[in-house]
């Protein structure tokens, strides 16, 4: 099949609401981008300068900021640019392949770090005397690599797989962002057993994950029970109860969008809201407070 295509420019229609919100929306979700990139921004910063912050958990929260400052980046500016001006809405073709990479890159490399970050508080607290030289920097480095390197290629997989048939008809994508279930109904062919390797694809990665996740948090909730002061017992969770909340709130709207059986515009517009742009403001709010009241 040849890759060639004819379309230059896509049309996002953006978010499904009334002309009348315009502004009211585009005021709330330029606000909510602010906060997350000023909010992450000085995460990263308390965590550089304090040195009672250096250690494997802090080193992972600041990979996770600095995902959700960019993952926010990715989809929020162009969705302003759609509510503030329908010349907003279109974005070239390059540029929607761009998008669509980054936005996937972030999210799965988020994906497997929210699985690393389970198993640093499994060694923790399953391990608590051997913990240090388990998580030694080296360690930490290598796992945080991993991640941002498994992002990339599978986002890369994402991309090529999205954007190797013509596009050479309608070019209105029915979404806020460049994202691939959308991009392929454009597609000049039948996208169909592309559409089911994608959904092999990212179901492998994104239920992989989520199973060692469970998996990780089966083993903690052990350990915890075996642990004999309610002091002890009421520490260890709320040191895991952030990371718990923010797995459901990134996995759970992922989860609806991708793998389920059909596919509605509307819907999936509303749910991916949640976890482009609250989710990345939640983590920051849920890891601040919890850190507050002694995380």
């Amino acid at each position: 099949m040849s890759n060639v295509s004819l379309v230059t420019t896509f049309i996002l229609t953006g978010l499904p609401h009334a002309p009348a919100l315009d502004t009211l929306l585009f005021g709330v979700f330029l606000l909510i981008y602010v906060l997350t990139v000023l909010g992450n921004l000085l995460i990263l910063l308390v965590i550089r300068l304090d040195s009672r912050l250096h250690t494997p958990m802090y080193y992972f929260l600041t990979n996770l900021s600095f995902i959700d400052m960019w993952f926010s980046t990715v989809t929020v500016p162009k969705m302003l640019m759609t509510l503030a001006s329908p010349s907003g809405r279109a974005i070239s073709f390059h540029s929607c392949m761009a998008q669509l990479y980054c936005f996937h890159f972030l999210g799965s490399t988020e994906c497997f770090l929210y699985t690393v970050m389970s198993y640093d508080r499994y060694l923790a607290i399953t391990y608590p005397l051997r913990y240090a030289s388990m998580m030694s920097g080296r360690t930490c480095a290598l796992l945080a690599t991993s991640t941002w390197l498994s992002g990339s290629l599978h986002s890369a997989v994402q991309t090529i797989l999205t954007f190797r048939w013509p596009f050479c008809g309608p070019n209105q994508i029915q979404h806020y962002f460049c994202d691939a279930p959308p991009i392929l109904k454009l597609a000049c062919a039948d996208t169909s057993a592309n559409e089911t390797v994608i959904f092999v694809n990212i179901g492998v990665v994104a239920s992989g994950c989520f199973l060692l996740i469970v998996l990780s948090y089966v083993s903690i909730i052990c350990s915890i029970l075996g642990i004999h002061t309610s002091e002890g017992r009421h520490r260890a969770f709320q040191t895991c109860a952030a990371h718990c909340i923010m797995v459901l709130c990134f996995f759970g709207p992922g989860l609806f969008i991708y793998l389920r059986p059909g596919s509605r515009d509307a819907v999936d517009g509303l749910v991916a809201v949640f976890y482009t742009v609250l989710t990345p403001l939640l983590n920051l709010v849920v890891y601040t407070l919890r850190n507050s009241i002694g995380f």
